[in-house]
């Protein structure tokens, strides 16, 4: 191959590499100071993007010349920098105590504000900066043309390096960053002022996520896709250099810049999932990334269910509830029937997650995995085999067992965060196989004409049969959970060091909760399957694992119900508020967020403490 060919690959990998750090340097800091897995991360990088392509033109048209383009994009970053001090003071710093999957969900909620306040502030097309003034022109390297400004890019990432070293060795500021870093609670032990720490690292990591987003200004046009396809590469790259590691950020950025540039030449099919195929990889040999500590596991990590006491009304409750579900068809209509499917079988999605994250302390980003593939091994067991329904729903549970037996054998040797990502990069690796695998899956057009057996086709019949099937799923995971198993979960989450000395597996246990949950959540994928007669890639994308933990946080995690109430009320904003306007995504993540400033427990969860407070 052409040396100079290379060379300009090589030189584009670095400007990737390099703007990806600046971006995923402010995520670092974050993390390892407030220990908030911040979601709104990608947002606060589309606003510099959006803000940059606005501020920097109005800025040339008074004075053309490089001095007021890289203005803009110091003002751009600042302007972010400021609106990340009022999101924490807003809102994080009222939820620092909740537990962390709550300020997730807060974050997730954040996310859907901004994507409708962008496109209401600056309009629903996308905005095409500038170029930077005298770096229009190209320049050669080994005789081809290679762009100006991406040299510029490259520098930038080490330059920013730099100045934060700096930030970090030199000052007090820098200092407690890293005494937070290491040892959060000491550090208020000492008297810091933590919401003024807080404040600040928010400051710094919002300006970097805004200035990462305001020099792509003259490279790609600002979209309102820039969030979420940012968020997951930032990720990534905190997660492969070790949560709160600055240089390993950085050398995770360079390594994934590289493989990027060069990976689409020789595998052209992998470019969805090389950058995760790389985290698996990584996280496999170094179960804390390149630079990375262990986790001090903190309270936030141990909540989930506690040991209850059996109750006398949980029977005649059940039976009355079934009573009720079965009776909704003598008052529903078609349209209500569906939406009550879909509760059921999401429903049961967010309670087979809250076995690992409820009962186990397993927080899983990638359960859509498990969702897509019971999907999937039912759509296949039609389209191939001619399966009927009896036979393909069995199949796609067997298929999702499996595949969660094989992820879990992985990530069980994780934990916290770390094991949060791995789970979503198995989860994001089967969807670009699904996408991909045209000749097999359909691609992005999916499997289509899914449908039930003819017995099963009438709407009311196939919602009794989707209510039995999730019902037993159901009442089966809560006999797991009250069993001598889940109470050996309840232990490991809350104790590993004790749990392993009382002779407890550790390993085994959970490996054969992840396959549980996995068989669980293959059920709901396969009735979901034949809900809708279709599948597609989406099934397993980060939005249906994200629905899924939304579920489980808006119920409760400390509760058994929470799952199926959160999916009822998602279910429910969703369909009471996406009619009313287009600005649907602000009305929603408002009231999501209202839900965890009101109801940090859940909303089951909350309703039991004030009883519990009461009595």
């Amino acid at each position: 191959m052409d040396p100079s060919f290379l060379a300009v690959q090589a030189l584009s990998g670095f400007a990737s590499a390099s703007s990806l750090f600046i971006t995923a340097c402010g995520l670092t800091l974050v993390f390892g100071v407030t220990r908030i897995v911040n979601f709104a991360h990608g947002s606060l990088y589309m606003i510099g993007a959006y803000t940059g392509a606005t501020l920097v033109p109005r800025l040339l048209e008074w004075s053309y010349g490089p001095v007021p383009f890289w203005a803009g994009i110091l003002a751009s970053a600042v302007i972010v920098g400021l609106i990340g001090i009022l999101i924490e003071v807003l809102l994080l710093r009222r939820i620092y105590g909740a537990p962390e999957l709550f300020q997730l969900l807060a974050t997730f909620g954040v996310v859907l504000v901004v994507q409708d306040l962008v496109v209401h502030v600056f309009g629903p097309q996308d905005i095409l900066g500038p170029r930077a003034p005298g770096l229009r022109a190209p320049v050669e390297i080994l005789g081809r043309r290679f762009p100006s400004y991406e040299l510029v890019l490259i520098a930038a990432g080490p330059v920013v390096l730099g100045l934060v070293w700096l930030l970090l060795r030199k000052t007090r500021f820098g200092v407690l960053v890293r005494a937070a870093t290491q040892d959060r609670e000491m550090v208020s032990a000492l008297g810091v002022n933590q919401a003024l720490l807080f404040t600040g690292t928010l400051f710094l990591g919002a300006f970097l996520a805004g200035l990462g987003g305001a020099l792509q200004v003259p490279r790609v046009a600002a979209n309102t896709g820039m969030d979420l396809s940012v968020i997951a590469e930032c990720f990534v790259v905190t997660v492969v250099g070790g949560m709160g590691s600055v240089p390993g950020a950085f050398l995770a950025a360079l390594v994934i810049g590289q493989l990027q540039a060069f990976g689409i030449l020789i595998f052209p099919k992998s470019t969805l999932v090389v950058v995760f195929l790389l985290m698996a990889a990584v996280l496999v040999v170094r179960p804390y990334g390149f630079f990375g500590r262990p986790e001090i596991i903190g309270g936030g990590h141990a909540v989930g269910i506690v040991s209850r006491a059996p109750s006398r009304a949980t029977l005649p409750l059940t039976v009355a509830l079934m009573i009720l579900l079965a009776a909704l068809p003598l008052v529903a209509d078609a349209y209500l029937l569906k939406v009550a499917i879909e509760i059921l079988v999401f429903g049961l999605f967010a309670f087979s997650l809250q076995l690992l994250i409820g009962v186990g302390g397993l927080v899983s980003f990638g359960h859509a995995a498990f969702f897509g593939l019971g999907a999937y091994g039912a759509a296949l067991a039609v389209k191939w085999f001619g399966a009927p329904m009896e036979a393909a729903l069995p199949l796609g549970l067997v298929l999702a067992a499996l595949g969660a037996a094989l992820i879990g054998a992985f990530v069980v040797r994780l934990s916290g965060i770390y094991l949060a990502m791995l789970t979503l990069a198995a989860a994001q690796i089967l969807y670009a196989v699904a996408f991909q695998w045209v000749d097999v899956t359909g691609g992005d057009n999916g499997i289509v004409g899914v449908w039930p057996s003819p017995w099963a086709n009438e709407r009311t019949v196939y919602y009794l049969v989707t209510l039995v099937l999730t019902a037993g799923a159901a009442l089966a995971l809560m006999r797991i959970i009250d069993a001598p198993f889940g109470y050996s979960l309840r232990a490991m989450r809350d104790s590993e060091a004790r749990a392993e000395a009382i002779g407890l597996h550790i390993r085994r246990h959970r490996w054969l909760a992840f396959t549980l949950a996995g068989a669980a959540a293959g059920l709901t994928g396969g009735l979901y399957a034949f809900s809708r007669g279709s599948v597609d890639p989406t099934l397993l994308g980060i939005p249906t694992s994200v629905d899924a933990l939304t579920m489980l946080l808006l119920g409760g995690i400390q509760t058994i119900t929470g799952p199926l109430v959160g999916a009822g009320v998602l279910h429910a904003l969703r369909d009471q508020i996406m009619p009313l306007t287009d600005y649907w995504r602000l009305l929603l993540g408002l009231a999501i967020i209202a839900m965890v400033l009101i109801f940090p427990r859940g909303l089951v969860g909350t309703v039991q403490h004030w009883r519990e407070v009461r009595a």
